[in-house]
C-alpha cells in the first residue's frame, strides 16, 4: 500500500466514524432517552491535529500528537446549529477547548478546523483549562466560564500541588475571545456558572467554594454571588443555596452543571453530586428547580440521582463518573405548529468517566414534571421506606 493509499484509508475510516448514525437506546426511564454511541471521542478529532501528512517528515504515518479524551462540553445553539465547546485532552494531560457542531444535535458532529486559542489576558499563564460553561447573557455576549489550573507555588517541591480558579472570557463568534479577569475569591473556586439574566442589575454567579484543589473542606455546596462588573468579577457576600448533605449523592461535592433553563414554572437546574465509595468517588447528575422571581430559592428537590453511568459509561480514565456542563433547548420553528413551548426537546450533553461525550434527550415538560413530582430525599431509611409504601398504596387503589 502506497503512502497515498494509507492516507486515503485513514480518511475513509475517519469519515465513516463522523457520519455514523446514532440511535436511541430502546428502553428508557421515561425521563430522558440515551443514545447508543458517544457523540464525540478522541477518535473524532481532526486528523490534521494528529498526523503529519508529509511523507518525507513522517514516513511511517505515525500520530505525532495523540489525543486522549473528549469530554465535559459547554453547549449552545449557534447560527442554527447545535454547538459544543468541548474539553479535549491530549496525551500530555493538557486540556484545551474546541468547537464542534451538528445539524441535529445527535450525530454527524464535526470539529472546527482549529481549537480555540484562549488568551490569558491580565491573568497569570494557566497550566491547564477545562470544563467551560457557556451562557448567552442578556447583555448580548456569549460568556465562557471555566476552570483554570495552576501550580500551587506555596508548595514548590510538591509537583502535584495545584490551585483552581474560575476563568472568564466572552465572545460573539466563538473564535475570537476576550479574556476577562479571573474571578477573585478568598478560596479556590471550581464549577462556576454565569446566570443568563441580570439580577438586581448585577451579574449573578453560581459558585462552588472549596479549601483545596481537590478537597472541598468547608465548602458547603452550590453558592451564589452578585457582581456589578463582570470584567473584574469578585466573590462578595457568597451564600450557599444548595448545601451538601450527609449520606446523599452530593455529600462530598455539590456543584452546578450548565446555566439553568428558564421555564414557566421556574428555573431548571442540572447539577453534579459526588459521594465516596469503597472504590473511590462516584459522580452523578441530579436536578432541582428554583423560583422565577428568585433564582436562589429552591422550589423542587427530587431525591437522589437523575443520571448515572450505565454499561460502557462506567469505564474510562476516571471510572464511575457522569458529568455535564452543557445542555441545549431546541428552537420552536415558526411553521412547526406541533411544537409548543413546553414540549421543546432538551439535549443534555454529558461525559462518561472523563473519556467521551454523549447526548440524552428529554423535553421541558418531562423535566419540569420530574422535578415537581419526584419525592424529595427524606434523609433516613425510614423516610425512604415510607415514600415507597405510599406509592404502593396509591397503585393499589382502584383506578
Amino acid at each position: 500500500m502506497t503512502y497515498t493509499d494509507k492516507i486515503a484509508a485513514l480518511r475513509k475510516a475517519h469519515e465513516a466514524l463522523l457520519t455514523r448514525s446514532n440511535e436511541p437506546v430502546e428502553f428508557s426511564n421515561g425521563i430522558y432517552t440515551k443514545y447508543r454511541y458517544p457523540i464525540l471521542t478522541a477518535a473524532h478529532t481532526p486528523l490534521e491535529w494528529r498526523y503529519d501528512f508529509n511523507e518525507q517528515d513522517n514516513p511511517y504515518l505515525m500520530q505525532r500528537i495523540m489525543m486522549n479524551a473528549v469530554l465535559n462540553a459547554g453547549a449552545i445553539l449557534f447560527e442554527g446549529k447545535y454547538t459544543v465547546v468541548a474539553r479535549v485532552e491530549g496525551a500530555d494531560r493538557k486540556s484545551f477547548f474546541a468547537v464542534a457542531q451538528s445539524e441535529n444535535g445527535i450525530d454527524n458532529w464535526r470539529f472546527w478546523p482549529r481549537p480555540i486559542t484562549m488568551p490569558d489576558g491580565n491573568n497569570p499563564p494557566a497550566t491547564n483549562v477545562y470544563d467551560m460553561r457557556l451562557t448567552r447573557h442578556e447583555d448580548g455576549w456569549i460568556y465562557g466560564v471555566f476552570c483554570v489550573e495552576r501550580h500551587d507555588d506555596t508548595r514548590p517541591f510538591d509537583t502535584s500541588a495545584a490551585t483552581a480558579a474560575a476563568g472568564i472570557a466572552r465572545t460573539k463568534d466563538l473564535v475570537h475571545w476576550e479574556r476577562l479577569d479571573d474571578l477573585r475569591s478568598l478560596c479556590q473556586q471550581r464549577n462556576v456558572v454565569l446566570h443568563p439574566e441580570f439580577v438586581d442589575g448585577r451579574y449573578a454567579l453560581y459558585t462552588r467554594p472549596q479549601d483545596g484543589f481537590i478537597e472541598t473542606g468547608k465548602g458547603g455546596g452550590i453558592g451564589w454571588t452578585l457582581c456589578p462588573d463582570i470584567t473584574h468579577a469578585e466573590v462578595r457576600n457568597e451564600r450557599i443555596i444548595y448545601s451538601r448533605q450527609y449520606h446523599t449523592v452530593y455529600e462530598v461535592k455539590n456543584g452546578e452543571g450548565p446555566a439553568p433553563i428558564k421555564t414557566d414554572k421556574g428555573w431548571l437546574h442540572l447539577a453534579h453530586g459526588v459521594r465516596g465509595t469503597a472504590d473511590g468517588l462516584r459522580y452523578v447528575l441530579y436536578m432541582y428547580m428554583t423560583a422565577l422571581d428568585d433564582p436562589t430559592r429552591v422550589i423542587a428537590r427530587p431525591g437522589g440521582w437523575f443520571m448515572v453511568p450505565e454499561r460502557d459509561e462506567y469505564v474510562g480514565d476516571v471510572g464511575n463518573v457522569v458529568f455535564s456542563n452543557g445542555w441545549i433547548v431546541e428552537e420552536v420553528q415558526g411553521d412547526n405548529v406541533q411544537c409548543t413551548k413546553d414540549d421543546r426537546r432538551v439535549f443534555i450533553y454529558y461525559a462518561s468517566s472523563d473519556t467521551r461525550l454523549h447526548v440524552a434527550t428529554s423535553t421541558i415538560e418531562q423535566l419540569v414534571d420530574y422535578c415537581l413530582h419526584t419525592p424529595e430525599d427524606g434523609f433516613t431509611t425510614g423516610a425512604s421506606v415510607a415514600t415507597i409504601n405510599a406509592l404502593i398504596d396509591k397503585n393499589e387503589m382502584p383506578q
